[in-house]
Parts: structure tokens; sequence; C-alpha cells
């Protein structure tokens, strides 16, 4: 996948909000103008040389079908797409979804999915005033990602995967259970050295 700024996702952005097509008035009218025209330039010039838009002749940009293919794809599975953008910058579920164009329900079902193997973290931030949900990927998640431009989506099983983490967790929690109980202290140690060995082989 050809890696993003968070500037290069806001012009491309616009070129979709736009169906495929901006020029200079839309610019004018988004927030990029924020940039200056230098800046603004240098970014539209890197997203040229890439392949990531083109420059048409009326001096309007288009934006490329290899761009498309890095958030706005059917060919890309949600889960994958969610990854891609929080690889380039955290999001709230407002900005996922103003991205990446996808129903609501199943961002949310894919971003559990996510949450669960320890690909992504939510933690919760004052925004505007008031509390939302700010989700960021994890390294677990970037190495993820990462492989599926070697092996493709299609390799990738993650939802049927465990989180060691959670499980490693429950393995403490049900440790110190047995070490405050009242079983026989033979039966005792010899349980916990399974649970001991059980943990071993999970953190390999």
């Amino acid at each position: 996948m050809r890696k993003l700024g968070t500037i290069d996702l806001e012009i491309l952005q616009l070129a979709i909000k736009e169906n495929g097509t901006f020029n200079e008035s839309n610019l004018e009218n988004s927030e990029l103008k924020r940039l200056g025209v230098g800046k603004l330039l240098d970014s539209l010039a890197s997203l040229k040389d890439r392949n990531l838009i083109l420059l048409n002749k009326n001096g309007s940009f288009t934006i490329t079908k290899i761009a498309k293919e890095i958030l706005w794809s059917n060919n890309i599975p949600t889960w994958a797409k969610i990854l891609r953008l929080l690889q380039i910058k955290s999001c709230n579920m407002e900005q996922i979804l103003d991205t990446l164009k996808t129903p609501k329900e199943e961002v949310i079902e894919n971003i559990e999915k996510l949450r669960k193997n320890q690909f992504v973290l939510m933690s919760p931030q004052r925004q505007g005033g008031k509390v939302v949900k700010v989700y960021e990927i994890l390294p677990e998640g970037i190495e993820e990602i990462d492989k599926t431009d070697l092996e493709g989506f299609n390799k990738i099983n993650f939802e049927e995967s465990k989180s060691r983490i959670e499980i490693l967790s429950l393995i403490d929690e049900i440790v110190k259970e047995i070490q405050d109980s009242e079983m026989n202290q033979r039966k005792k140690e010899n349980t916990l050295e399974k649970l001991s060995k059980l943990k071993k082989a999970l953190e390999i």
C-alpha cells in the first residue's frame, strides 16, 4: 500500500467528496486553504508524482484508481480500511464514517473485532467540550495490515484468532484465586504448575 500523510488523506477525501474530481474553487472552500498556497501546491505535486491524482487540462484534479484502492475500493475489506486509516491518524467514529463512507453498523462491527484481537485501542478523549471515543492502531494492527501487502487479505483470518493478552490476564486471575483458596496444598501446587506452563506457552 502507498503510504499517506494526513494532508494527503485530506486532499483525497476532498476528491471523493466531489465525486472524484476537484478544482481550485473546491480547495478554497475547504479546510485545506489553511495550509497556504505554497504548502498546498507542494502537497498536490507530491500526490501527482505518486500517481494518486491526475492533473486535467482545465486545471482540475482527479483521484486515480491507485489512490481509491487505498481506502475506497470495494476490493478492500472494511477491517483493512479501518486499520489503514488509523495508520495515518487516530480517529473518532464520526471521522471514520466520514472518511470511509461505509455503513455505521458495518464499521462498528469491524472495529469491535479489531479491538478484541488487540489491533485497535479505544480511549475516551475530551473533544469540543464532550468526551468521545478515539481509536488508534496498535503495533499488532500495524503488523497485521503491513502483511497484507505481501499476503493479500484472503489469508488473514483475524476474526478467529484469540486474544493472548486477554487469556494471559484470565490465567493470572485464576492463579490468584487458587492461591487464596483453601485447596489442598499439593493439589494447589500441581494446578499452579500447569497454569504456569500454559502461560509460558502462550507467551512464546
